[in-house]
Formats: C-alpha cells, sequence, structure tokens
C-alpha cells in the first residue's frame, strides 16, 4: 500500500459521495481565473472521484486523472466514466509512468493531496510536478491545516515552504489564500497556492 492512501481504499464510496457534495466551482473559485483557458492539457493527481477532471473535461480540456487507489479510481470511472478522462494508475512522489510518457501539461491540479506526503517525498514531488509542466505551465494546490482524522497519515504543511521547495525548481507563486473548510469543518482550513514556471 502506497502510505498516503491508508484509509481511502476501504471507504471509497462514502468519500466519492462526500467529494461529489462539492461543485468543482465551490472549491476552486478564488484561483480559476488563473486556469488555462480550454482546449489545455491537464493532469488531476490525486484524483479522487473525478469531480475535479470531468469538471475539466467538460469545458473542454484534455484531462489526464491520476489516482493511486483502486477503488477510488474504480468509483471515478463509474461516476464519469463517458467523459473524456484518461484515468491512470501511478502517485506521487515520482509519478513515474507520467514521466516515461514524457507527457508536458499546461496545468496540474492538486487538490487535497499535498498533505499525506512527508518532506523527503515533497521535496520529490515537486521536482515531479515541475518536469511535467510545459514552459507556461502552472500548479494548483491545496494545503490542509487541521487534526488528522483516525487512520489516515497527513502532515500539516505552511504555504512558505511550499513555495521556498518550488523556488528550487524553477517555480513562482502568483497566488496564495486561506478559506474555511468547504464541508463546513470548524477546526480545518485550506491554504490553496498557485505555482508558476518562472519566466
Amino acid at each position: 500500500m502506497i502510505e498516503g492512501t491508508q484509509g481511502y481504499g476501504s471507504n471509497a464510496p462514502a468519500l466519492a459521495k462526500q467529494y461529489e457534495s462539492i461543485t468543482f466551482d465551490d472549491v476552486h473559485h478564488e484561483v480559476m481565473h488563473l486556469f488555462p483557458s480550454p482546449p489545455a492539457r491537464i493532469l488531476d493527481v490525486g484524483a479522487g472521484s473525478g469531480r475535479d477532471a470531468a469538471a475539466l473535461a467538460l469545458l473542454g480540456h484534455g484531462v489526464v486523472a491520476v489516482e493511486p487507489t483502486d477503488a477510488l479510481r474504480q468509483e471515478g470511472l463509474r461516476l464519469h466514466g463517458e467523459k473524456p478522462i484518461e484515468w491512470i494508475d501511478d502517485h506521487l512522489p515520482d509519478l513515474r509512468q507520467l514521466h516515461r510518457r514524457k507527457d508536458r501539461f499546461d496545468l496540474i491540479l492538486l487538490t487535497a493531496v499535498w498533505m499525506h506526503l512527508d518532506i523527503q517525498e515533497r521535496r520529490t514531488a515537486m521536482r515531479s510536478l515541475a518536469g511535467l509542466l510545459n514552459e507556461t505551465g502552472r500548479i494548483s494546490m491545496s494545503l490542509r491545516h487541521g487534526p488528522v482524522p483516525q487512520g489516515r497519515r497527513m502532515f500539516d504543511v505552511s504555504a512558505d515552504e511550499t513555495i521556498e521547495l518550488a523556488g528550487l525548481h524553477g517555480l513562482n507563486a502568483v497566488h496564495v489564500a486561506e478559506r474555511n473548510d468547504m464541508l463546513g469543518r470548524s477546526d480545518i482550513r485550506w491554504t490553496f497556492v498557485v505555482l508558476e514556471t518562472r519566466p
């Protein structure tokens, strides 16, 4: 088992229902103006139920959805299988399959994903993600702050650390904003960070 996926496979249907209860627009409304216009090549890492991948595909983007948890990937296919999404079984920090394919993307999305990686994994993952961007590409990620649910592996990662790490790989922050939890949990907050390839 990939350490960061603990607790997700056994509860996939309930988690998919939870993810789908929030719309793509509600989650990303503060950063959507920084997303590319369609048609663009977009990678959704840790795609879960496919909510974001499906919304992006409907906008006319070419979407690759990476989900390492088999049960969640199957939920995504069940819910959004008719949409033009390419589903891949790959995972951070290396994303080896995508690198073997020499894919490059205009936008990489990591929604509620980064907190599952420890510091060494984050260093490897940032290098990997930077290597998958095209020359004008961006990364949009959300950072979770709050108590860790039982049976999960999570780390509280600051925006400052993330931006500093991104800078080591030729990326600049173009947007940083905090917001309340989309599910209404009072003890959880999120920071949204958008990074772009340095000119």
